[in-house]
Formats: C-alpha cells, structure tokens, sequence
C-alpha cells in the first residue's frame, strides 16, 4: 500500500517538477477562424468576412462556431496530455484559429508533432513604447469645426487600446459638463467591475474595459499587489495614450499650482474601450496581447492604438511579418479595423524597428515646436542654460549655493551617495535652509532609482529656495527631458556649463585644512521655465525614435517595403496619468505627466484615424492609411527639409536632413489627410498577394498563419498598392505598379517625379483625368545608373487641378546596371 502511495506521489512530483519549468506557448491549428470559415463542415454555417466587413457577434453561426473550435482545442489537448500537467490559457477562435498554453518544452514538441497542428511558438514578451499638440497640429481651425466641433469630434467611433488599462476617474475621461453619451449598438465590450469599489470602469466615454493576464500569471510575472487584477492602470501608460487620441477637450493640465495648458485628445468625443495586457515592471507577453486584439475585433472597435512591440525580434520565427501577433493584427484590418502602432524607441539606429508589416500603420515620433528652456545665472555674470519646468527666484534677488556633499550631518552617511539630494534626513537643514542646494546627476537617475521629483521634495523639505542639478559626466544614450516641480529648480546639461558652476563654487567658497567649509559665498538665481518657446524648427524627428529600412526576416534582410509610415508628436506630450502609476518617477502621484516615446506618437494617428472614419464611414483602413500618408508633409515650419535628431561622434545630439526611414512619408497634416483627393487602397487578397511574393517565404508558412493558398499574384512585393515605393535590390530596370482611386469630384491630375541621381525615374502616363469613385493605373520605371552601395530617395507627385495633392517616397537600392 505505502509503496503504491510513493509511486501516485513520485509521479506527482515529476509532474510538479515539468510543470515548474513550463513556458507559455502559442499554438495554430488546423482549420478557418471565424473570420474565414468558409461553411464547409456540417452543421456549422459560413462566418467568414469579406475584406472590410466586421464580424457579427451577435449571430447564432458565429457563437456555435467558437464553440465548435474551443472543443476542438480542448479535446487535442485532454488527448496529448494528462489533467494538470497543461493549463490552457486562451482559445484563440475570431482572427486566428490556435490557443495558449503552459506546458513543458517536452509537451511543446509532442504538441508541434500532432496531427492537426500547424506551429507552436514559445510566446514571447513586449514592452511598452497633450495639451499643445491639436494646435500644433491644426485640429481646432482646420479639423474639428468639420465634424461639428471639438464636442463631436469622432463622436461614436470606437477606439480600443490594447496597453496598461486606465484610471477611469481622471478628468480626460470623465463625463459630467459633456453631452450625454447615448449607446453605441455595434459596440459590444464588457465592462469589468473593479474589485474594490465594486463599480464598473464605464461611463459612456469609456465604453468596454476588460483586463488579461493569463500569460503574465502563468509566467510567475504578475504581482496583484501593483499590477491590478482589473483594467485600472498600475502604470499611467495606458491612461497616457487613451487621453491623447480620445481625452477630453480643455483639460486643465495643473502641477505644483501652475497650469501648463488645456489637454485635448485628436478625437474629444470618440469612445474609448480598453483591453488591458501590459503591466508595470514586466510590459506583457504576447499570448495576453492576443488574447486582447482578439476580443476587440470580436467587440467592434474601429480602430486600434498599439503602444506596444517585441522587446526584440521573436527568435522562433523568420518572417518579420508572420507570427501569432502580426496574423492577428492582419485578421483585425480584414474585418475593417484601422491600426496604428508604435514604430519603437530603438533610434536613431538603423534597423531598429519593432513594426514591420503593411497592413499597420506604424508611427514614428516627432519632436514639435514647443521647447522648455531656463537658465541659471551666476555671481560672476555667468548665465548658464539648462532645464528647469519651474517658477524662479524672488526678484532681483540672488541666493548663496550650498553643495550637498558640504551640508552633511555625518561624513558617514557618505556610503548613502548624498550629492543626488534623495535623502532629506542625511542634510543639515539649518545649512540648507533659504539657499539654493546644489546637487549631483549621478548614474541613479540614468536607472531610475533617483528622480529630480524627489531633489525637489527633499530641497522643499530642508527649505531651501531652489536646487541647481549638475550633470558632470553623460552616459551615451542619455535623453534629459524637462520635469515640472514646485520650487524653483534647474538641470545643468551642458558639462563644460556644469564645471564653470563648479569652478565658480570652489573659487568662492572657502574651507579650513580638513576641507570643511568656512564660508558659502557662491551666488546664484534661477530663472523662469514655465513658459514654453515656440520654435519654426519643427516637427524634427526625435533621437530615440526607430529608423529604417524594414527588414523581412531576423537575418535583417532589407524588406521591400517602407518603414515606419508616418511621423506624428512623440516628444515631452503632455497628458492625463495614473495618481497610483509608478512607469516615471518623476511623476508619481501626479494627475498628468509629460513623456516621449513612439507611445504617445501611435495614439496621435489613432485619433487623427477617427476623424477620417467619422467623415468617411465606409473607408477601408488602407485608404484612412493612405489619406495620412499622402498628404503628410516633409518640410517644418520654416518651410525646410525636416531634420532628424542625430549622435555626432562625440556622442553629442546633432541635426541631419530626415530621409524616408526616419519619417516614412513625412509629418501628418489632419486637416489634408481630411480630403485626400486619390487613394491607394488595398485589401486582404493584396496583403496575401505581397507575402507570397516575398523572397524566402515558405508558402506553407503562409498558409498556417492565414488559412490561404497562395493563388493570387502581384508579380514583386513592391507591387502592393501601397502610399510608398521601395525596390531593397533593385538590377537594372523595374516598373512597379500602383492603382490610385478617386474620392473627390471629377479632377485631372499630372504626374511628377524625382529621385536621387544614381536612379532615373519616370511615369506614366504623365497625366490622367478621373471620374468620382474611379480607378487608374499608372506605372513608375526606376532604373539603375550608378551602383552606389547606398539608398537612393524621392517621390512620385501628383497635382490635382482642384488642388489636391498626392506624394508618395520612393526609395529604392541599385545593385547593377
């Protein structure tokens, strides 16, 4: 008896003991998703879509079919594997057809060979990548007044944000002073209820909020304590990127009992439906991210924001474009949802893009024309620049400066690294108190475990009037944004500014043989930087954000295909925060926060998409892609080539003419992207079309991914009827095609070209006349002139005699005459 007892027990172990090393896997299967089941098993009708239709989730065909492919899952697996050595975390059913599953590596292989199944990937994790940007960007002259104003811009278009969650009581969000919000009918999103208040995240503005985190539970990841098992953000992310497509209109936007402005979002009065996937420490893994595209095509968004991409590449697959997230991301725009995502933070780097495939709009972060700068200005007369969002000095006045590491209470506090002024209980506030405290930028605030929110509250705290934050060394990569505080405050980044300031201290102040000071007599005042500078210098193409070319597989083969897509404001954004969000410290506990990053870039152009869905319901997301293209602009303010930020060789930030893979087709410009004049539309048959002519493709993998033959043909992949050219390897001669729609009235067009003069271009025909709603080709011939080893760039114009305009980049690589 005993002995049979340790073996069920030994065996409980060893079960135990595989289930602990389990990872999360992804699996395909045999068989249409809903979206292209094509009716051919008895019993169960025909759910599939045609390109642009959405799925009907309310239809009996479709809920008996899901629940066909669940049972199917659910079977394969009780087949392969015993009870509680599997924990199957989603069934895939709507865009794909497959499931998530924790199992042993060993479980992953028995899987990958069993009838039925077409790949198994070991999931993989993803991270997360305004109050002056609609003026910047024209909405409230140019945009807004055509839909009726700001309080019915993008009314009942449905925005879902697959990102952190949201704080639903911020003021962006809120809706007493607005409209009544009536129901949407094609929206079909669940609210969650939040665990601790016990009331639902919904408010008419917000109108689905739903949470997953399976994957991220199954992986050990996730800590309730911090990341919320609701949609509440944890993070501020997520209610950063819903405020800056859909927020509210004239927020104030209060810090520290200064106001810095109203906040807007692109769209005030679209819907906002969140789908929570990424938490605070860990971002999320792409079974939960999934699992959220999943549910928000099923629930009917019309269009998707995606501040999210691959922490790198997915080593288990080779094709950039085909892999659980991308299939399901082309599954979504087949049932007519407009996507926009982050282009990714990797800049300014080549190749550091983490959005790859032409059915995503993926979007580059611009720097717009507002500059915070102030400036310390010293005993000497020196004045020395710097960052400091902050009110200045009294007066006239100047104030003496002490140095942090002079006003210790103890020279043995030194191991706590005092001159970053976090510690307040290390300082004597009796020294400190009605002077300017002078502190140090050490490694701490490049990682994160010191913040200029906590110099502020520990130079408050010792009363000091002001502090003075020195940079002494940069570590290459280091990006210093401006920080709002409460009292006056300065950030010195230039080095050679910070060591005249030090030069000046140590001259002034005077010590005794041991090195105590006898006497502060270095004087200083702060200025006032709370009033932004406007610049004609802008859009310029901020440092971080991920340059091109695109690549088609993990070899980083250059792929024939441009990316990023469009440049949108992406630098120091100001917008709605989570109080209890911890993603900066800077801003934690605030109501709004001011960051960059191709996050806040994506939900610029998710608004944006909303206005143009709003005045053109039938659109497909192809042509809302294509009216943001072609109409974007490639010059700033001052009528120049936009620059793009740039390392010198000292690692110093410089300024160099932006090319297509740095902006795509350059800056969006809402008020042209409203009246396009032509398109380029495309549909699900051409996207399939561009894989199956993609060089090194495997037509199988093809398949497994899209449940599709490769019958359709376009000849090359630069043959998509897409806003841009690319030919990554261009021999001799190439014509390329494209097919232009009209969406305006009658209208005759001429067609220009120019390109860089190692490639001839031409076009024809060289000019055509087109009817409302008609469609013509035309061609473009490139040709090899000189083999340069470099890219070559241009555009194909297009001037409408009703003065439209249409441009789209061609870029293009010779490799022999």
């Amino acid at each position: 008896m005993r002995a049979a007892e340790f073996g069920i027990s030994a065996l409980l172990v060893l079960a135990l003991l595989a289930f602990s090393k389990a990872e999360i896997y992804i699996a395909t299967i045999e068989g249409e998703p809903i979206i292209s089941y094509k009716g051919d098993i008895d019993g169960f009708e025909a759910t599939a879509v045609e390109s642009g239709e959405k799925i009907d989730a309310t239809s009996d065909l479709v809920t008996s079919y899901a629940r066909h492919l669940e049972n199917k899952h659910d079977m394969l697996l009780g087949m392969l594997f015993d009870r509680g050595t599997y924990e199957k975390l989603y069934s895939y059913r709507h865009l794909i057809n497959g499931f998530a599953v924790h199992i042993s590596p060993e479980q992953a292989e028995i899987l990958r060979r069993a009838p039925g199944v077409k790949s198994v990937e070991r999931d993989w994790k993803v991270r997360k990548l305004t109050t002056h940007t609609p003026q910047f960007l024209g909405l409230p002259t140019g945009v807004w007044p055509t839909g009726g104003g700001f309080d019915r811009a993008g009314e009942d278009i449905v925005i879902g944000f697959v990102d952190s969650g949201i704080y639903p009581h911020h003021p962006s969000f809120a809706t007493h002073g607005t409209e009544p919000y009536g129901p949407v009918p094609k929206y079909r999103g669940k609210c969650e209820i939040d665990p601790d208040t016990k009331r639902d995240f919904c408010n008419g503005k917000i109108i689905g909020a739903q949470h997953f985190a399976k994957a991220a539970i199954a992986a050990k990841a996730f800590n309730p304590a911090v990341d919320f098992a609701s949609p509440l953000d944890g993070d501020g992310h997520g209610s950063h990127t819903a405020a800056i497509a859909a927020g509210n209109n004239g927020i104030p936007v209060r810090m520290h009992g200064h106001e810095f402005g109203k906040a807007s979002g692109m769209a005030p009065r679209a819907r906002i439906a969140v789908y929570k996937a990424l938490y605070r420490l860990f971002g999320g893994f792409i079974a939960d991210v999934v699992a959220a595209i999943d549910q928000a095509v099923y629930d009917g968004v019309d269009i998707l924001s995606l501040s999210v991409g691959p922490n790198s590449p997915p080593a288990t697959t080779k094709t950039t474009y085909l892999n659980p997230f991308d299939a399901t991301l082309l599954s979504a725009v087949k049932a007519g949802i407009f996507v926009a995502q982050a282009a990714g933070n990797g800049g300014p780097f080549q190749k550091t893009l983490v959005s790859y495939s032409p059915w995503i709009a993926s979007v580059a972060a611009a720097v717009d024309d507002r500059r915070y700068k102030n400036h310390l200005t010293l005993g000497n007369g020196k004045i020395l620049p710097g960052l400091g969002l902050s009110p200045s000095t009294h007066g006239n006045r100047s104030y003496t400066m002490v140095a942090a590491n002079d006003v210790l209470l103890d020279s043995s506090v030194m191991k706590y690294s005092p001159s970053d002024c976090q510690k307040p209980e290390v300082l004597n506030k009796n020294l400190v108190e009605g002077n300017i405290l002078l502190c140090g930028y050490s490694f701490n605030f490049v990682v994160g475990t010191a913040s200029i929110k906590k110099v502020s509250e520990t130079a408050k705290s010792l009363g000091a009037i002001g502090f003075v934050l020195v940079v002494e060394n940069v570590s290459p990569g280091t990006k210093f944004d401006p920080v709002p505080v409460g009292i006056p405050g300065i950030l010195i980044t230039d080095v050679s500014k910070s060591m005249d300031l030090i030069d000046y201290y140590n001259i002034t102040t005077t010590r005794d043989w041991t090195g105590r000071v006898k006497s502060f007599k270095s004087i200083g005042s702060i200025g006032d930087g709370l009033m932004p500078i406007l610049h004609k210098s802008a859009p310029q193409v901020a440092l971080f954000s991920a340059r091109g070319p695109n690549i088609k597989d993990f070899s980083f083969q250059d792929a024939d295909l441009l990316k990023p897509d469009i440049l949108a404001p992406g630098s120091l954004i100001w917008a709605a925060w989570s109080p209890n969000g911890t993603d900066e410290p800077n801003y934690v506990g605030e109501g709004f926060a001011m960051i960059s990053g191709t996050s806040m870039a994506a939900p610029h152009i998710a608004g944006i998409a909303a206005l143009i869905k709003q005045k053109h319901p039938h659109w497909s997301p192809a042509a809302i892609k294509s009216a943001l293209m072609t109409t974007s602009t490639t010059e700033d303010r001052a009528g120049r080539p936009i620059q793009a930020q740039q390392y010198s060789e000292t690692e110093a930030m410089k300024l160099v003419t932006a090319t297509p893979f740095d902006y795509g087709s350059g800056h969006v410009n809402p008020r042209a992207a409203l009246d396009p004049g032509l398109i380029f539309d495309a549909g699900y048959g051409d996207y399939l079309g561009f894989l199956c002519t993609t060089p090194g493709i495997d037509i199988h993998e093809i398949r497994n991914y899209t449940n599709s033959p490769c019958n359709l043909t376009i000849g090359h992949p630069w043959n998509l009827n897409t806003p841009s050219i690319t030919v990554a390897h261009l021999v001799r001669t190439q014509t390329i095609t494209r097919t232009v729609t009209n969406v305006a009235e009658e209208e005759t067009y001429v067609i220009t070209t120019r390109m860089a003069p190692a490639i001839a271009i031409e076009a024809n025909p060289p000019a055509m006349t087109l009817k409302p709603g008609a469609s013509r080709k035309f061609s473009i011939t490139l040709t090899v002139r000189s083999v340069t080893g470099t890219y070559s760039f241009g555009e194909v114009l297009m001037k409408g005699s009703r003065h439209h305009k249409v441009r789209i980049p061609v870029v293009a690589m010779g490799y022999e005459r």
